[in-house]
């Protein structure tokens, strides 16, 4: 995770906006979102919600070009861009849409935009759809759980974005970094067990990221429960998944 990274989600959620009192989606700047919609135009909610999920996933994964520099050769990004997709759908109800899987089975798993991807500079994968299915145990999950998850991302991506700016002051952000660890022990995960491993991998990845921060920020507070052998598991793991998915063209 970078400031980089982050400022691309809140360019989408800064011209991809919900008006709560009519209860309709808008595009407050349509110049990058318009070629993901039908004919140039997205008629419904849904078609909005759809064309910013194309519009991250192309942003990220596009080419290999945008893998190294946009996401850093990180494919775990592909956690963030689904927690914002539910977290965008739980604003509003949708007619036959209550989780992520039932908006996978409607625009994803049959949509040429999400199959028809060159992305063979990761091996095993064909399109942006394999990227999705290698997460298949977030499509399931419950949305408002998702929605504190996308809660979270949202603050770290805040404090990413106020430190680059003024990275002198880690005090002037404690706030933000205590509202973080609040909003992670919420979830009172027993992070010693596989038990809620949906849960459990994305919040590790979200902690990978805060502890990048406190790196900086020393004075920053830790989460509690969280054993150090979890961040070296996952970074083991992300290490050996990285050798054996690129291939550099």
């Amino acid at each position: 995770m970078d400031k980089d990274m982050c400022n691309n989600f809140i360019y989408v959620m800064k011209n991809l906006e919900y008006d709560s009192n009519n209860k309709n989606y808008n595009f407050k700047e349509d110049t990058h979102f318009k070629k993901y919609c039908t004919g140039d135009s997205c008629d419904n909610d849904l078609d909005k919600i759809n064309a910013g999920c194309l519009y991250l996933f192309d942003t990220f994964f596009k080419d290999v070009s945008a893998f190294e520099t946009a996401a850093n050769g990180n494919i775990h990004i592909v956690q963030y861009i689904l927690i914002w997709l539910s977290y965008m759908l739980s604003l509003k109800s949708h007619e036959g849409i209550t989780n992520l899987n039932d908006f996978y089975n409607t625009y994803i798993m049959d949509g040429g935009k999400y199959n028809n991807n060159n992305i063979d500079y990761i091996v095993g994968y064909n399109g942006y759809k394999d990227l999705i299915d290698r997460y298949c145990y977030l499509l399931s999950m419950d949305m408002s759980i998702m929605s504190k998850l996308y809660d979270a991302f949202n603050t770290l991506c805040d404090m990413y974005n106020e430190l680059y700016i003024n990275n002198s002051n880690c005090a002037e952000y404690s706030e933000k970094a205590n509202q973080f660890v609040e909003k992670c022990k919420e979830f009172n995960i027993d992070y010693n067990t596989s038990e809620e491993i949906p849960y459990l991998h994305v919040l590790l990845t979200l902690l990978d990221g805060y502890d990048n921060l406190k790196n900086k920020c020393r004075d920053f507070p830790s989460i509690p429960g969280v054993p150090n052998k979890n961040y070296e598991d996952i970074s083991e793991v992300n290490n050996k998944e990285l050798k054996k998915k690129l291939l550099y063209i």
